[in-house]
């Protein structure tokens, strides 16, 4: 029998999951249980070419899950036949304590729920995600796979932030990073791809969180992401970089808490804040229509994914090759023409033919005689995560 993973990112109102061949990457079923806690949640299950919708209420995660394994048992495959030999937990914030995955002992459970403060977004729910699982899967190896430890390698200048040290050092303020299991997903893949294990390459993990990040061979060495998912790129609904005294500022003289300036930042600005969307393909379709606010987005936007790309380029010592991936970074055709174009001076060249098409797969959109090799290739956490996990069993 083939071995499975069961992969599950439990987010705080939702739980996404995947059954998951971890040596080939074929997905079995997917799906999703979403607007849980609300009055009316949402499960969406694809398996063998067939989708299931179900509305009904999900009060909580234990609920939810058990919905879903109820799905698995009346539409397939079922759960018990299907070879699963470890269940894999995506874990937002690892802290400074995992470079890798961990089993999840008792002592692994509680460094996670100690890291709470560092990804208060997050972890809660991951927890919860845990402890359903656990109960459902009591005698299967559960993995963390965490998005942090990629990072693990970067150089204390990279990591250190200039701030008072013993401040810094009992509450664990350093650069964390996020989205590392695709940033380690996509680079390595440009590493086999192109042949080469000294490739200096920047990978644009693109999706309504974005992040950048530099990586040499296949070690990365900075990221556009800090102590939280906040820091770095303009992103959906997230400001990105920002002068940390404009929180003081809008405490002060618009009179709001932390938690409301927490919101404000996290929730009600990147692309959405400047221009009312935070769908790329809308804001496109308004700069079409001229209007100004959309066209300024789309500046800013790009003139940030500039900005890290440039210095990240400083750092490796030059640049042999740019990864495009997620959402935006797969699909979005003009924001990597806009940048690309931004890039011309290093004799970086786009293929805007290639560029253009749409595609499946890792594929080329730079000219021959580019310099810089730019490429596409479609991230897949979930089979990394499945992956991660077998390395563990």
């Amino acid at each position: 029998m083939t071995s499975t993973v069961f992969v599950i990112n439990s987010g705080s109102s939702s739980v996404k999951y995947q059954l998951i061949n971890p040596e080939t990457g074929e997905s079995l079923a997917s799906g999703l249980a979403e607007r849980i806690g609300e009055t009316n949640g949402h499960l969406r299950h694809k398996a063998a070419g067939e989708v299931v919708d179900l509305e009904m209420p999900l009060p909580d995660h234990s609920v939810a899950l058990r919905e879903v394994k109820k799905l698995f048992d009346t539409t397939g495959p079922r759960l018990e036949d299907a070879g699963i030999v470890a269940v894999g937990h995506r874990i937002v914030q690892g802290g400074k304590h995992f470079s890798g995955p961990a089993l999840i002992t008792q002592a692994v459970y509680d460094k996670i729920v100690e890291l709470v403060p560092l990804g208060p977004l997050h972890n809660p729910a991951h927890l919860l995600g845990i402890d359903v699982a656990k109960e459902i899967f009591p005698d299967l190896p559960h993995v963390a796979v965490f998005d942090t430890a990629f990072f693990q390698t970067l150089p204390n200048e990279a990591a250190t932030y200039a701030l008072k040290r013993d401040v810094a050092e009992k509450y664990e303020i350093r650069r964390y990073g996020a989205h590392g299991t695709s940033h380690q997903f996509v680079s390595g893949l440009a590493c086999d791809y192109l042949q080469r294990e000294d490739l200096k390459q920047v990978t644009l993990h693109l999706g309504n969180g974005a992040s950048a990040s530099a990586v040499a061979g296949r070690q990365a060495i900075d990221t556009s992401m800090g102590l939280t998912p906040l820091e770095g790129l303009v992103m959906g609904t997230r400001t990105g970089d920002i002068d940390p005294a404009a929180v003081f500022h809008l405490q002060r003289v618009a009179g709001m808490t932390f938690e409301e300036v927490d919101t404000l930042f996290n929730k009600q600005s990147g692309m959405k804040g400047l221009c009312g969307d935070n769908d790329m393909r809308e804001v496109w379709a308004r700069v079409d229509r001229g209007e100004a606010d959309a066209i300024e987005a789309t500046e800013v936007y790009v003139h940030r994914l500039l900005r890290y790309v440039g210095a990240y380029t400083a750092e490796l010592g030059g640049l042999d090759a740019l990864v495009f991936t997620a959402g935006i970074g797969e699909n979005d055709n003009r924001t990597r023409a806009a940048l690309c174009k931004r890039l011309e001076f290093m004799g970086l060249k786009l293929d805007e033919a290639a560029n253009n098409e749409r595609g499946d797969g890792l594929r080329v959109i730079s000219t021959p005689d580019s310099t810089v090799t730019v490429m596409i290739i479609p991230t897949n956490e979930e089979w990394a995560i499945a992956q991660q996990a077998m390395t563990l069993v």
